[in-house]
């Protein structure tokens, strides 16, 4: 198996989620976020006391920004030419077969990835043991 290469301690600023203004008041309001645009929103507004609203200072560290846990970054694969577009960046990317291949393509890629010393993410996925 490849391993990555530099594995960098990947540090969160933020891993609350943000969570809409009133929320926790009325059932009709999901928490998912949206940004309060009212002319009198005290939130808007960024009184004391209110709860935080996202903004650039909680982004991610530019080395860090969509790297896995596992130190690779992903990239999707749908077909051979494209999984082997990874070998001379087997250490930096890993193979994450879509999600609209099929069992019999998903059997062949993950075979030529262990060839080409290439890591696949979902390697498991849709791929049975024992062929009834």
């Amino acid at each position: 198996m490849v391993s990555p290469a530099r594995k960098v301690n990947i540090v969160k600023k933020r891993t609350k989620p943000f969570i809409r203004v009133q929320s926790d008041r009325f059932k009709r309001v999901p928490t998912s976020w949206r940004r309060p645009r009212g002319i009198d929103s005290r939130t808007r507004r960024r009184f004391k006391g209110t709860r935080p609203q996202p903004k650039i200072g909680f982004g991610s560290n530019k080395n860090t920004r969509f790297l896995l846990p596992n130190g690779f970054r992903k990239f999707t694969v749908h077909n051979l030419a494209e999984l082997e577009s990874l070998v001379m960046l087997n250490r930096t990317y890993a193979a994450e077969i879509a999600h609209n291949i099929g069992a019999k393509k998903r059997i062949e890629l993950v075979k030529r990835a262990s060839e080409l010393n290439v890591n696949v993410i979902n390697a498991d996925a849709r791929v049975r043991a024992v062929e009834n």
